[in-house]
C-alpha cells in the first residue's frame, strides 16, 4: 500500500518527493510510547517500506519532544505482568530491519524508549533543543530493546555504562561530541534531515543501501565480513546499479535506480 498523507492519529504520514516523513503526534503527552502509537508506525514503516516510490524514511516528533519513553500512565499494575503481557506481533525493534534509509529529525527530548528508537535510526539529526536520556536505571528497569549493544557501538563502552547507569540528561551539544547524535542544527532540524534523506532518495542505489545496513548489522568477524563483503561485490556487479552508476557519471546525469524488490520476491536483499 502506497504511503499517503495522513492527518489526526497517533503518528502521522507526509510525503516530500521519495521520502516518507513520519511524526509521532502525542504532543500533550510528548509523544510518550503506547502500544497503539507502536501499532501505527509500524504499519506506516511497513507501508514505506513496500511502496517503490518511497526511497528514504524521516522520523520526528510533533510539538516539543521525540518521544519521552513509554507513557508510564499504562505500567501503573506492571508488578503484576506476564510474559506473554509482554508479547506483541511484531518486534519491538522492527525499524532495525527497514532495508531503506531510516533518519531520525531529533526535536526534543528522547528518553528510556524514546532513546532506543533514535538508536534504530541510521542516521541521527538533532536539534540544539534535543535531549537524551536512558532513564531506564532510574525507574528500576534495565536496558532494553537491544540498548545495551547498540549504544556501546555509537558511543563506546565507557560512555554507554556511564549513561546508562547514571540516567543523566545529555543535551544535544554532549550527544554530538560523543557521537550519539550524527548531526547537530542550529534551526530547522526536520528541513535539514529531509534533505539529507532526499539526496540518498536521488542519489544512491537503494539496493546498494539494503546491503549495505544488512553488512552493519551483521555481528561477524573481520575475516568473514572481508570474505562476505567479496561475494557481495560479485552479485553487485552482475546487476543493474553498478552499470547505472557508472553510466550515469560518465554521461554527467542524475543516476536512474531501479528500486527495490518486493520482501515477497526471491531477491534476498
Amino acid at each position: 500500500m502506497p504511503v499517503a498523507d495522513t492527518q489526526g492519529g497517533l503518528v502521522l504520514a507526509e510525503r516530500r518527493g521519495a521520502v516518507a516523513v513520519l511524526t509521532f503526534n502525542r504532543p500533550e503527552r510528548l509523544n510518550a510510547w503506547t502500544n497503539a502509537m507502536e501499532d501505527e508506525y509500524f504499519d506506516l514503516l511497513l507501508a514505506a517500506e513496500d511502496d517503490p516510490d518511497v526511497r528514504a524514511v524521516v522520523v520526528t516528533g510533533a510539538g516539543r519532544g521525540f518521544c519521552a519513553g513509554a507513557d508510564l500512565a499504562g505500567l501503573r499494575n506492571v508488578g503484576d505482568a506476564r510474559p506473554e503481557d509482554l508479547a506483541r506481533a511484531r518486534p519491538r525493534d522492527l525499524p532495525l530491519t527497514l532495508r531503506k534509509p531510516l533518519v531520525g529529525a531529533i526535536n526534543g527530548v528522547a528518553a528510556g524508549l524514546g532513546l532506543v528508537e533514535a538508536l534504530y535510526f541510521d542516521v541521527r539529526f538533532a536539534s540544539t533543543a534535543a535531549r537524551f536520556t536512558a532513564a531506564f536505571s532510574q525507574r528500576g528497569l534495565i536496558a532494553e530493546y537491544g540498548s545495551s549493544v547498540l549504544l556501546p557501538r555509537l558511543v563506546g563502552h565507557s560512555r554507554a555504562t556511564d549513561l546508562l547507569l547514571s540516567s543523566r540528561m545529555v543535551d544535544a551539544a554532549e550527544a554530538h561530541s560523543i557521537g550519539l547524535v550524527d548531526h547537530l542544527v542550529d534551526g530547522d532540524v526536520l528541513a535539514a534531515a529531509v534533505d539529507y534523506a532526499t539526496t540518498l532518495a536521488t542519489t544512491c542505489s537503494p539496493t546498494s543501501m539494503a546491503v549495505m545496513k544488512q553488512q552493519l548489522r551483521a555481528d561477524v568477524p573481520y575475516a568473514e565480513a572481508l570474505r562476505r563483503s567479496e561475494e557481495l561485490m560479485l552479485d553487485a556487479f552482475r546487476g543493474p546499479d553498478v552499470s547505472e552508476g557508472v553510466s550515469s557519471f560518465l554521461q554527467r546525469r542524475p543516476p536512474e535506480f531501479p528500486p527495490l524488490p518486493m520482501r515477497t520476491s526471491h531477491v534476498d536483499v
